[in-house]
């Protein structure tokens, strides 16, 4: 009960002084994170952390999974837009160099560790999360373009990446024992239960609500619940047909999302909120995490693959996917250093972490909390000058503009 208190008192002590945080661009998941670090510090930590247990594992899953049926909702809505040709691109393209080079970057810098582990690190560190930037994505002074790029882009990534996660940290625990056709198919059958689960559920529901939104049978406020019971009715149902419940929300929240479009903006409210506090928590157990890893310090290795895989391994397949596109070089270039990472990586490393063998499972949640923590400080701090600097750039070529059309004008 400990803890439910201390995240309940820092949830409340975060929505009275948000407005006054995000001025010293002190961000949520930067402000959970550092309460989490302090109270799990010293020789009697306030909140005990224990990631091998299932209850805890489930947990933490049911908060991606919420995650990931609101970001299909809202990616479906951003992609309904249509305000830049590069969001494919960022997914066909861009993300599996980015697991590529990331993979070979870690074989360059721990030459000692097996590939399929250095993968199963690769698919936890690199998926992108904007929770550390979620200003961003409200500021009109940030074309529109980049912001729709990057929630698609967010909202899309974890549930393609999350079948490849699954398989690859089923071979390394497998040891030889079963062969990889026999893992393939596995993660076939899981993920196609997932699809036709999410499809089934996520489709019927869509078409219940708004059946009973047009019988009158409820109103837009009360079918908030309902949406809110999706995802975690998906998931469960997935799960217990031997799914990947990830998937499985993902599809949902790509079908439901035209009922949420019908039945207003707000259907999707407490959804978001609801998400929100959960993903507050989570914040707060990286913070018990990475004081608990880098107790004695943190090695010049795990440092420089965290900073690479957050700046080069990012920027520089997004700069190629996004070639020849609507985006000019400035957008292009907002759009590969906004990679940041956050819940998604940290969920996969806490089931990796259940699964793997203690040493290769303390190698990845290293590489994660470091590469975590890093996105929360750099992407967290960045936002504010870089929005500040597409607005200097958007009143500089009006000015230009206008004193284009002066002389002619005259």
């Amino acid at each position: 009960m400990a803890a439910f208190l201390i995240v309940a008192c820092l949830l409340f002590a975060w929505s009275v002084t948000a407005e006054r945080l995000a001025r010293w661009s002190v961000t949520a998941p930067l402000a959970f994170a550092l309460a989490g670090a302090f109270l799990n510090s010293g020789e009697a930590p306030w909140v005990q952390e224990n990631l091998s247990q299932h209850g805890f594992q489930r947990g933490v899953e049911v908060v991606l999974a919420l995650l990931l049926f609101l970001d299909a909702c809202e990616s479906t809505e951003y992609h309904r837009l249509k305000t830049t040709a590069g969001e494919w691109r960022l997914l066909g393209i861009a993300l599996p160099l980015t697991i590529a080079v990331a993979t070979l970057m870690g074989a360059a810098l721990f030459p000692d560790t097996g590939w399929w582990l250095l993968l199963v690190t690769a698919l936890v560190v690199m998926p992108i999360d904007l929770a550390p930037i979620s200003t961003l994505l409200a500021d009109e002074r940030v074309p529109l373009r980049v912001r729709a790029a990057l929630n698609v882009e967010g909202g899309l990534n974890d549930g393609l990446i999350s079948p490849l996660f699954v398989f690859a940290v089923a071979h390394v625990t497998a040891a030889g024992n079963s062969g990889v056709g026999a893992l393939v198919w596995r993660v076939v059958r899981e993920s196609a239960t997932a699809v036709l689960v999410g499809a089934l559920l996520g489709a019927g529901a869509a078409w219940l609500v708004r059946r009973a939104l047009a019988a009158q049978w409820a109103t837009p406020e009360s079918l908030r619940l309902a949406t809110l019971a999706v995802p975690f009715l998906v998931f469960t149902a997935a799960v217990l047909a031997h799914g990947n419940g990830f998937v499985a929300a993902f599809v949902s929240g790509v079908c439901y999302a035209p009922a949420a479009r019908a039945l207003g903006h707000a259907n999707l409210s407490l959804v978001h909120h609801v998400g929100q506090v959960l993903a507050f928590a989570v914040w707060f157990v990286l913070g018990g995490l990475t004081i608990d890893q880098f107790a004695d310090g943190i090695g010049l290795a795990e440092l420089g693959y965290a900073l690479l895989a957050l700046t080069v391994v990012r920027f520089l397949p997004v700069m190629l996917s996004l070639t020849a596109t609507v985006l000019t070089v400035p957008e292009r270039a907002a759009v590969g250093w906004f990679g940041s990472r956050g819940v998604t990586s940290i969920v996969f490393a806490t089931l990796a972490a259940g699964q793997l063998p203690p040493e290769e499972a303390d190698f990845v949640v290293t590489a994660m909390c470091a590469t975590v923590l890093l996105s929360v400080l750099l992407h967290g701090l960045s936002v504010r000058p870089i929005a500040l600097a597409f607005a200097r750039r958007a009143t500089g070529s009006r000015a230009v503009s206008r004193g284009t059309k002066g002389p002619s004008g005259a």
